[in-house]
């Protein structure tokens, strides 16, 4: 791919990321909700959590994280595909 489409990809990979974020925080909010009865997830510092219950929330919205950002992702670059007949990644 040319240095051009690589350009022109950027910012759709930079917004696909802050949707990635936005999304993936909403979907471990909703979850943690139904998984533990409560409204926020324990944060490392918080010292009334154990240290089971810090690491599994952490791998759980890190593991949500990924999967909705690989999806945006792969779904912005066959968009741009589309439009360019290049993929961004080659």
């Amino acid at each position: 791919m040319s240095k051009g489409a690589k350009l022109a990809y950027r910012p759709i990979g930079l917004i696909g990321g802050i949707v990635a974020g936005t999304l993936s925080g909403i979907v471990f909010k909703q979850l943690w909700k139904a998984i533990a009865n409560e409204d926020d997830a324990p944060g490392a510092l918080q010292s009334e959590y154990g240290m089971k219950e810090v690491v599994l929330a952490a791998a759980i919205q890190g593991a949500i994280f990924a999967a909705t950002k690989a999806a945006i992702d792969r779904a912005g670059a066959q968009g741009f595909t589309k439009l360019t007949g290049s993929w961004p990644g080659d």
